[in-house]
C-alpha cells in the first residue's frame, strides 16, 4: 500500500504503485485542476509539488505528475493546484496572475501557479531570473510570457521583503499557501513511523505459474513513462527511490561517489559537485527542465542507454565507473564498457546501478560539456559531447572525449582520446582530433538532423571545447 498526503488529505492507495500520479489525482480523487497536456513532461500543465522531509526540514520540489509513479511519493506530501486554494478568496499567486492578465484559455495556468508556489517555498534568491527559471518547465501557448513575467515580478518584490522568517511561515502569512501546510511536517513524520520497505509493484495481469519475471528497477521513469506507459503500470517494479542510501553524494580520498537515485537537481545543489565542476550549473541548464531535473536520476539516464543521454555523455568523459548489484553481490564496470549495442548493456536483468564513481578532478584537469538541440533548452540533443583533459604544463597527458547522437550508443571516442594524449593544445591538435573523431562515429539521419549535419556538428563542438578551455588558441587557423 502506498501512503502519502495529497493536499490536506491522507491517501492510502491499493492501486499498483507504478500507476501514474496524474491519473490518481484526476480519476480517483477527481481533482481536475491538474491538467493532462503532453504526457511527456514538456508542457507543465500537470505540475505538482512533492514535499519530502529531509531531517527536520520539509523540502518541496516541482514535478511533472504525468511522469511520476505513485510509488515514488510514498510517505511524501503531494500538492496539486487545489491544495493552494483558499475557501474565500484567491491566493497571492492567483491574484497576481489575474491582475497582470497572465491567463487566457487558462489551461496552463494551474501549472504555472504550482511552480511559482514551489519557488516561494525554496531557498532560491528572490530575483526575477530565479523566478523565471522556476517556471522553465511550463509552456503557455496563447497568453505570451510578458504578462507572466510581470506576475513573477510581483512575487519577487514580495519575497524580497522576507528577512529571517522561514519560507513556509512567510508563504502562509502572506496568503501564498494555506495554513494547513504548517502541520504537514508532523503528519509526514507520523507517516514515516508506519511499517514500510522497498516498494514493489506486482504485474496487474496474472503470470503463468512457472514464470519468474525479472523486476523492472525504476528510478523516476521520466523516459520510460513516455515510451511505454501502459507496460510500466503493469510491470513488476522495484522502486529504488525509496532507498535513501541511493540518494547520497559522498566524497572520500578515492573520489566522488553518487548513489544511482541522485537527481540532476541534487547534483546542481551539491557542494561537492560545485567544487569539482564550477560550471555544472551552466551545463545543467541544457538538461531538461526544472520539474524533470527534480526527479530524473543519474542511474536512470545511464540505464536507459539513450544514444543522446546527456548524463551518459557527461560521465563518459569523466571516466566513471559503475557499481552494479543484484542485492547479493556487487561488481564494478567502467562506464565506457557498459554500453554494448543499442539498448544492450553489460548488466543482467537482476542487477541495477547502485553507485557511480568518479575520481577527484585535479587542479590541472580541464572539463567541458557542449550540446546542440533544436531548442536551446528543454530539448533532446541533436549532438552532445564532453571532454576532460589532464595537462602537465602545456602538454596533454590524459584525455577522455565522448559524443552522443552520432552512433547507436553513447560513444566514448577512444581513438581520439588516445590521439590527444601527448599533444599540446594547438590549432593542429584540434584539426587532427576532429578528423580522427569523424572516423569513430556512424550517425544516421533522423528528425534531429541529417547524418552529414551531425558529423559537421560534432566537429564544431570539439572545436568549441578547445575554444572554451584554451582562450589563447588562434581560432582563425582552424575555425
Amino acid at each position: 500500500m502506498v501512503k502519502f498526503v495529497l493536499n490536506n488529505k491522507l491517501i492510502r492507495s491499493d492501486d499498483p504503485p507504478a500507476t501514474i500520479l496524474l491519473d490518481l489525482i484526476r480519476y480517483r480523487e477527481y481533482l481536475s485542476g491538474t491538467k493532462i497536456g503532453c504526457r511527456e513532461g514538456d508542457c507543465g500543465a500537470c505540475t505538482i509539488l512533492i514535499g519530502e522531509l529531509k531531517g527536520d526540514t520539509l523540502v518541496y520540489r516541482s514535478a511533472t505528475s504525468c511522469l511520476t509513479p505513485v510509488g515514488n511519493v510514498h510517505g511524501k506530501h503531494v500538492v496539486s493546484i487545489e491544495g493552494l486554494n483558499f475557501d474565500d478568496d484567491l491566493n497571492f499567486l492567483q491574484q497576481a496572475i489575474c491582475d497582470e492578465g497572465a491567463s487566457q484559455c487558462g489551461f496552463c495556468t494551474p501549472g504555472f501557479i504550482v511552480s511559482m508556489a514551489g519557488f516561494c517555498l525554496s531557498d532560491k534568491a528572490p530575483t526575477q531570473a530565479a523566478a523565471i527559471a522556476a517556471v522553465d518547465g511550463n509552456i503557455c501557448r496563447c497568453t505570451g510570457y510578458k504578462s507572466i513575467e510581470r506576475a513573477l515580478a510581483r512575487l519577487t518584490a514580495l519575497l524580497s521583503t522576507r528577512t529571517s522568517t522561514g519560507a513556509l511561515d512567510f508563504a502562509v502569512s502572506h496568503k501564498i499557501i494555506p495554513g494547513y501546510f504548517k502541520g504537514i511536517p508532523h503528519r509526514l513524520a507520523e507517516l514515516s513511523l508506519e511499517p514500510n520497505g522497498v516498494l514493489r509493484s506486482q504485474p496487474t495481469t496474472p503470470l503463468p505459474e512457472d514464470a519468474t519475471p525479472n523486476p523492472l528497477f525504476l528510478g523516476a521513469g521520466t523516459d520510460l513513462y513516455v515510451q511505454q506507459p501502459e507496460r510500466m503500470v503493469q510491470s513488476h517494479t522495484v522502486f529504488l527511490n525509496t532507498n535513501p542510501r541511493l540518494k547520497k553524494i559522498t566524497e572520500s580520498a578515492d573520489g566522488i561517489q553518487m548513489g544511482g537515485g541522485v537527481t540532476v537537481t541534487q547534483l546542481l545543489e551539491s557542494p561537492v559537485i560545485r567544487r569539482a565542476f564550477p560550471h555544472f550549473g551552466h551545463y545543467a541548464k541544457l538538461i531538461a527542465s526544472t520539474p524533470i531535473r527534480n526527479i530524473a536520476t543519474i542511474a536512470g539516464n545511464l540505464a536507459n542507454a539513450s544514444p543522446i543521454g546527456d548524463l551518459s555523455i557527461f560521465f563518459l568523459a569523466l571516466d566513471a565507473r559503475l557499481t552494479l548489484t543484484d542485492g547479493a553481490t556487487r561488481r564494478s564496470v567502467p562506464l565506457n564498457k557498459f554500453f554494448k549495442s543499442y539498448k544492450v548493456l553489460d548488466k543482467t536483468p537482476a542487477e541495477y546501478i547502485e553507485y557511480i564513481h568518479i575520481g577527484h578532478p585535479r587542479p590541472d584537469t580541464w572539463f567541458n560539456f557542449e550540446k546542440v538541440s533544436k531548442r536551446t533548452c528543454l530539448d533532446i540533443a541533436s549532438v552532445n559531447t564532453a571532454i576532460q583533459l589532464t595537462l602537465d604544463g602545456d602538454r596533454i597527458v590524459k584525455a577522455h572525449l565522448s559524443a552522443g547522437g552520432v552512433g547507436p550508443i553513447p560513444l566514448y571516442l577512444q581513438k581520439t582520446s588516445q590521439l590527444l594524449a601527448g599533444k599540446t593544445p594547438s590549432a593542429e591538435t584540434v584539426i587532427t582530433a576532429v578528423d580522427r573523431a569523424l572516423t569513430e562515429i556512424s550517425p544516421i539521419s533522423d528528425v534531429r538532423g541529417t547524418a552529414e549535419y551531425k558529423r559537421l556538428l560534432l566537429g564544431q563542438l570539439i572545436k568549441a571545447h578547445f575554444i572554451t578551455l584554451f582562450h589563447h588558441l588562434p581560432e582563425e587557423e582552424w575555425v
